[in-house]
């Protein structure tokens, strides 16, 4: 598999340190806020580059972390605490807000099915961890004590510039926007453990340490936790474009400050979502959410299809007239899918050495779609390709159901095919499945009249069937599903 590794600025042959195993630490939220759209394209990203290590045979251990203490409204070290920020705002507790929002963040991954890590870790169950670090970097006089902060001694790491691709006079002029007063030595040095004095006295979260009460920065965080359940080298590394520039560098320098190794051997970044054209903000009333996208009748898995339309390296622009081509493309393509599915088990076909070839030949291309730097819009064209080919539907069933081991779009399922309300298309009787199906090909032909009877006949079967720009609906009227099913 090749990926593009930040680090190194270039496409390279991905092999893990621990061949199949796989360590992958992927940045997770700041639960201070709602969860937005912008967010999820970054972790629908995060999920497909697993799907795809683990559908070419590798064996991911995904740890994700949970930002609840530390994270502060600027990266300078400026400003508030953003969970405090968030607690004065709602008038909660941090601990309450921090546990509201970080259901919120897995609610709306669950919503696009993204699969959940294989470990989560939260900041504030890892304090521990922290101080053992932080320790170790003092030890190495890597860092130094202040009034108000230990902070990382940048001048003592030469390579710090080496992901951004500056050197620290470059970036100094980029940055130079340190807060006057305090006992920096260099305007990029960053704090390792916040003391509870001056701006931070009634700070609600805090612990003890060998520098007194206090708390730990944002930074230290993700390392001390990656380090504990991957080993002081990980293999992959995933973030936003936005922490190329400072959160990612500070990691790199504490951590290979205080183990003398490699940190992180792929560094990958995904690209921004741009609302209209511009950046998610919610001044500029373009702040959504998933269920935002529910709300205007659109289903997460819609919102997945149409990140999967763009590569994660380039920026997508978020339209509502791009999210109902999605939507639409997302149900025609689940309709075909549908119809395979209820065709695929009436016996296999002896093929054609023709069509075997054919069929090795989509499966061969897909595999070299995702293993080059996960090439997902043309994955996507190879299954529309596979749905639309004149293949049996018995391969044809078997590809797609590989495919979306990938995709995550849930394409088989026959329930979403055709938005059934309470009623499981395969579980109808044969003749109403017949029926609906029947009627599907007369509204095609526009017998209008031979459609109508068929809905009577439904109807009189104990299905209502209603027509919508998403394909039928059909709830169970007065027919007694669970006796059915029994």
């Amino acid at each position: 598999m090749k990926l593009y590794n930040t680090l190194t600025r270039k496409i390279e042959e991905f092999t893990p340190l621990h061949p199949p195993k796989v360590g992958m630490y992927t940045c997770g939220q700041t639960v201070y806020d709602y969860t937005h759209i912008g967010h999820g394209r970054k972790y629908v990203n995060d999920d497909i580059l697993r799907r795809s290590l683990s559908y070419l045979g590798f064996a991911v251990t995904h740890v994700q972390n949970v930002t609840d203490v530390g994270h502060l409204v600027s990266d300078a070290d400026e400003g508030e605490d953003k969970l405090e920020k968030g607690a004065k705002k709602s008038g909660k507790t941090v601990w309450e807000v921090a546990d509201f929002y970080t259901q919120h963040f897995y609610d709306s991954l669950d919503k696009l099915n993204i699969l959940r890590p294989t470990v989560i870790c939260k900041a504030t169950e890892h304090i521990t961890e922290q101080i053992e670090l932080i320790k170790k970097l003092m030890d190495k006089n890597f860092a130094y004590d202040t009034p108000e902060a230990i902070y990382f001694d940048i001048s003592k790491f030469s390579d710090y510039g080496k992901l951004f691709g500056q050197n620290l006079d470059e970036k100094q002029t980029v940055r130079d926007d340190v807060r006057k007063g305090e006992h920096k030595k260099h305007p990029l040095d960053f704090a390792l453990w916040f003391k509870k004095v001056g701006r931070f006295a009634d700070h609600a979260m805090h612990w003890k340490s060998p520098w007194g009460d206090g708390f730990p920065g944002w930074h230290i965080e993700c390392s001390a936790m990656s380090m504990k359940y991957l080993g002081k080298t990980i293999d992959i590394h995933t973030g936003g474009e936005d922490h190329i520039s400072v959160h990612h560098p500070n990691e790199i320098a504490q951590s290979e400050a205080a183990t003398g190794k490699q940190f992180v051997r792929f560094w990958v970044h995904h690209a921004f979502l741009m609302v209209d054209g511009r950046k998610m903000s919610k001044s500029l009333n373009n702040f959504y959410r998933v269920e935002d996208i529910e709300a205007k009748g659109f289903e997460p898995l819609a919102l997945r299809y149409l990140y999967l339309t763009t590569h994660y390296r380039k920026q997508l622009n978020f339209t509502w007239e791009s999210l109902n081509a999605a939507k639409e493309g997302l149900n025609n393509l689940r309709k075909i899918c549908c119809e395979v599915y209820e065709t695929s088990h009436t016996g296999r076909q002896t093929l054609s050495e023709e069509k075997l070839a054919k069929i090795q030949g989509y499966s061969e291309r897909f595999k070299a779609a995702i293993e080059n730097d996960l090439q997902m819009p043309e994955a996507l064209a190879i299954v529309w390709e596979v749905a639309k080919s004149n293949i049996p539907s018995s391969d044809k069933h078997d590809l797609i159901a590989d495919f979306d081991q990938v995709l995550g779009l849930d394409l088989l399922n026959p329930q979403k095919g055709y938005t059934l309300k309470g009623v499981t298309f395969l579980d109808l009787p044969e003749d109403v499945r017949q029926m609906i199906k029947s009627r599907e090909q007369a509204r095609k032909n526009q017998d209008w009249q031979l459609s109508d009877q068929l809905r009577d006949k439904i109807l009189k079967a104990g299905y209502k069937i209603e027509d919508s720009p998403n394909g039928p609906k059909l709830s169970a009227g007065n027919f007694n599903f669970a006796k059915m099913k029994s």
